[in-house]
């Protein structure tokens, strides 16, 4: 516990792992790398940088002062200066090169891109796991019959994988958002105040091929194949957008899925995980709520707001820039992040424990079969020489009936409705060998079953995860 706030998406919700990389220290111990990668290729393209320099920049990456560098922001009001001034004072050969024709968005910005980029590879594998944990759940119960819903109410059959399937699809689209963002992230490099690259045009002596060459090697460096083509101070705030998209689009579908689920729960066909010693409410202990797949949606609600920050900034840049921005984004970004590995990490613990129960979905279907068995048995009816137009309004003033009468907590007797009426010709006994449930749920196997041999490859070598829920 501790007397000070600490961020929900921190104390209960995200992985270590996107703590560890949103943390002060990798995004600090990322800026030395940044500074250690533009004094060695400042020093391989022949500026008066030593190979002893670098070196020692290399061995000072990880020991950071952070009580040095926090007395130093306040006294100069510059978090970047600040580092600067510590990163010196540990390694005081270099530190008159530390930053050399630099402005502050080279650490800060590419920082962020190297930060941002990793993240989304990490979310990716999450969705994953998820995208695995569905494609067997469909596979197994793809035969499943069950009632559909339209508007929420009782509609044709369909089966219990099959509307897995619809979760996969959603899931397959964020996979393409999250794929689009990773591959146009585009690294910043070393572009200067208005990003110009004014100041290396005066450090290289008007050799562009040299900035340019700086540039690749630094970008190389971390991974990035090439830089944005023009940009002022810093990378277009458009990536932004573009990401917390990516991540709302997640948050979207998983949404959909819990609140599905939530559904299906009320109704008692789809259970989610429930641990042996849980509590399902602190008055009624009879209860067992769906509280993993509330969670999922209320954190969603949270992250597809927070996506709204991104495009707010984008549209705002003032030219060359202007620093509106920074305590947006310093919020925006990072929580959205957390907030999808939140999410992300619910929903495998979700769907790598749905419990289907097969009698209650059983019963349900034999409730509504007669009602969805009646354009059939209309059909067959007009085989034996019945007037379509005739059967049709003898099957929706039975049906008006037999509701009625459910509605009052009665049987369904529709079928000895129907077997009552003479021009219906059809007995109820003739009518009960058309209502077999698989006969009603059309190609849902077969749609199934190629759905996930389409992206089996997609999952080569992906096994579904489960991720332990912190609280």
């Amino acid at each position: 516990m501790t007397d000070k706030y600490e961020s929900p998406l921190s104390s209960r919700y995200a992985s270590d792992y996107m703590l560890g990389l949103f943390s002060s220290d990798t995004r600090y111990r990322t800026w030395r790398k940044l500074w250690v990668a533009l004094a060695k290729a400042e020093m391989e393209l022949g500026l008066p940088v030593t190979e002893a320099q670098v070196n020692e920049l290399e061995e000072h990456v990880n020991d950071i002062d952070y009580d040095c560098v926090s007395k130093r922001e306040k006294e100069v009001r510059h978090d970047v200066m600040a580092h600067v001034y510590a990163y010196g004072q540990v390694a005081p050969s270099a530190a008159g090169i530390i930053h050399l024709g630099a402005t502050s968005c080279y650490v800060t910005d590419n920082a962020d891109l190297i930060i941002y980029r990793d993240a989304l590879r990490y979310l990716r594998t999450e969705l994953l796991g998820v995208i695995a944990n569905l494609s067997e759940f469909a596979e197994k119960y793809k035969a499943l019959p069950t009632l559909g819903y339209t508007h929420y109410q009782p509609a044709q059959l369909v089966t219990v994988g099959k509307r897995a399937t619809l979760w996969m699809q959603d899931f397959l689209s964020d996979l393409e958002e999250i794929d689009f963002a990773i591959k146009n992230i585009k690294f910043l490099g070393c572009r200067g105040t208005t990003g110009t690259e004014a100041s290396f045009v005066d450090l290289f002596e008007g050799d562009s091929s040299k900035i340019e060459e700086m540039n690749r090697k630094i970008a190389s460096g971390f991974g990035f194949e090439e830089c944005f083509d023009v940009c002022g101070q810093t990378y277009p705030r458009k990536v932004d957008s573009r990401i917390l998209n990516a991540l709302s689009s997640v948050a979207q579908s998983c949404y959909r899925m819990a609140n599905d689920i939530r559904l299906l729960q009320h109704d008692r066909q789809v259970e989610e995980p429930f641990e042996k010693n849980q509590i399902g409410s602190s008055a009624m202990a009879y209860k067992r709520n769906p509280m993993r797949s509330e969670r999922i949606c209320s954190l969603a609600r949270y992250l597809m707001a927070d996506a709204m920050n991104a495009p707010m900034t984008a549209s705002t840049q003032w030219l060359e820039r202007t620093l509106d921005d920074s305590a947006n984004r310093r919020i925006s970004l990072p929580e959205g992040f957390l907030c999808a590995d939140a999410i992300l990490r619910l929903a495998q613990n979700v769907t790598d424990g749905l419990h289907v129960n097969e009698k209650i979905i059983e019963k349900t279907v034999k409730e509504y079969l007669p009602f969805i068995a009646t354009e059939n048995l209309m059909m067959e009816a007009v085989k034996r020489g019945g007037d379509r137009q005739q059967l049709h309004e003898i099957i929706r003033k039975c049906s008006m009936e037999a509701t009625a009468k459910m509605k009052n907590g009665e049987e369904c007797d529709l079928l000895s409705r129907l077997a009552a009426e003479k021009e219906f010709g059809l007995s109820s006994e003739e009518m009960n060998e058309l209502l077999t449930p698989s006969l009603y749920i059309g190609r849902c196997p077969q749609q199934v079953t190629a759905f996930v041999e389409k992206i089996r490859p997609l999952l080569a070598g992906v096994t579904g995860k489960s991720a332990e829920i912190n609280l």
